[in-house]
């Protein structure tokens, strides 16, 4: 499967040059964002941009509405149009007032808008992910979902505009086997029941680490990013994809001032033996994609907590440890949600194919969240649940310990119908051994004969977890800790 994949990638560089397609005539262009086929934020007033001749004015024509705007004297000018409801097609025509020069885009959607980042899970194409034929041979069905995808680049300094792209396809079997498998799952998902155009925007890159993708002036913000900052400093590559705000300057900061609805996220595997940094690290590139993107407001972010998989060379709570910093983000940070996937996973892979369901799980969250009252408009939304249990709180039962969820349902399962496996318990001296759990409705008990004064419980806290802990929907519970005891990775920086 990596060779399948990699072959993928060296053609998608081969034959680059031939997406940069020409968007203007004479000397007003757009920026590489707009293109026939696209999709615009529905009912939102919406930023479009590009360049033209100094001090001219230009005409922007959409959905029988005309603006207009003056080109500054660098050459730059921008314009903000009312999108209306979601429909189309329809054309969007910029030109001079005497009309000698236009552009002029056609198949013009509106609908909703997604930004998709991460590493390489997020990148990885519909072509190596599991069903790949079928998949490819049904997406003639989504002609509405519409595929924009940014080429990799780093850059030292923020970018007005992307260095290369492939500009916005129409959705189906030439189209889709290049485009990223869970980006495309959700948004088909999105199209299947809101009944509105999907635009889609897969901006991700493999190996890639947090860091890179949050801006500079947000790092700096933060004195505990110091040590980070600085081993970068005495690194000669400045061009590295690794190196913090590389890939925020070069694939996130050009889509400043474009309209969308929220963003869906796969990465962390990068940033494994750094789970304490993680656990501030995700919510400031959160927080800094919000300001910076969408002037401050939440909109909703949701993202993938990894599977399970044998990280070879390092402690087996590693990655547990970043499992942990993905749950406390999903409960700190407001408009986020979080798709569990400890039963997605192949354990000596750290791609698992099965991307059908890790799309369908972050399109539960926005089902259940953001699109609540479209969903509750035709149907019940009661019915959305985004989530496995997640824990809440403990009780101490005598020797015994009560763990409570969300997303219970009344009744906890066990998936295969026995036991309970991957919960450990530990008393004063802070070591955690296999514990005995059974279900309780919805709750959770959990002890151990050898320990009268029990203080905490671990679920899942190693890298090959298998855990079968389930709510009624089907879904898994989050690998968690009810203790606060120094990490293993506290004082990693780098």
């Amino acid at each position: 499967m990596m060779l399948r994949y990699w072959v993928l990638i060296i053609v998608t560089v081969v034959h680059g040059l031939g997406w940069l397609v020409p968007t203007a005539q004479g000397d007003i262009t757009l920026a590489k964002l707009f293109s026939d086929h696209m999709v615009l934020q529905q009912n939102d007033r919406v930023r479009i941009w590009g360049t033209g001749d100094p001090q001219s004015t230009l005409i922007i024509l959409f959905r029988d509405e005309q603006y207009e705007t003056v080109v500054g004297a660098e050459g730059q000018w921008a314009a903000t149009i009312n999108t209306g409801g979601p429909g189309g097609p329809h054309k969007l025509e910029v030109r001079t007032t005497d009309g000698e020069k236009k552009v002029v885009l056609s198949d013009v959607l509106v609908g909703e808008v997604w930004i998709c980042s991460g590493q390489s899970n997020m990148q990885w194409p519909v072509t190596a992910a599991a069903h790949a034929d079928r998949e490819i041979e049904l997406s003639k069905e989504f002609p509405l979902v519409r595929l924009f995808t940014v080429e990799p680049r780093a850059d030292t300094s923020p970018q007005d505009e992307f260095a290369k792209v492939r500009g916005w396809d129409v959705c189906g079997p030439d189209t889709v086997g290049s485009f990223s498998a869970v980006a495309y799952i959700f948004g088909r998902h999105l199209q299947q029941r809101l009944q509105v155009p999907i635009g889609l925007i897969n901006t991700s890159l493999g190996g890639t680490r947090a860091e890179a993708w949050t801006s500079r002036s947000a790092l700096e913000s933060d004195e505990r990013y110091r040590p980070l900052l600085n081993h970068w400093e005495a690194e000669t590559d400045i061009n590295s994809v690794h190196r913090p705000a590389n890939l925020y300057n070069a694939m996130i900061a050009p889509l400043r001032g474009f309209s969308f609805r929220g963003a869906i996220w796969y990465q962390g595997e990068s940033n494994v033996g750094r789970g304490n940094q993680y656990a501030h690290l995700f919510p400031l590139l959160i927080e800094n994609w919000r300001r910076e993107l969408a002037a401050g407001e939440p909109f909703p972010f949701y993202f993938v907590q990894l599977a399970p998989f044998r990280y070879g060379g390092r402690d087996p709570e590693d990655l547990p440890e970043v499992w942990d910093a993905q749950l406390r983000t999903l409960r700190s940070v407001p408009e986020t949600g979080m798709a569990v996937t400890t039963d997605i996973t192949e354990l000596n892979d750290i791609h698992p194919p099965n991307k059908q369901e890790v799309g369908r799980r972050l399109a539960l969250w926005a089902f259940a969240n953001c699109y609540r009252d479209h969903v509750a408009a035709n149907g019940n939304s009661d019915e959305i649940v985004p989530s496995g249990p997640l824990y809440r709180a403990m009780t101490r039962e005598g020797s015994r310990l009560r763990l409570h969820f969300d997303y219970a349902l009344d009744q906890l399962v066990s998936k295969d119908d026995g036991a309970l496996v991957e919960f450990t318990i530990c008393g004063d001296d802070q070591k955690f051994v296999p514990a005995e759990a059974i279900i309780d409705g919805p709750d959770v008990i959990v002890w151990h004969a050898e320990i009268s004064e029990p203080k905490a419980v671990r679920f899942a806290w190693r890298d090959t977890a298998q855990p079968n802990l389930f709510n009624r929907a089907g879904l898994p519970a989050s690998p968690f800790r009810t203790d606060d005891f120094d990490l293993l990775s506290k004082g990693r920086d780098f």
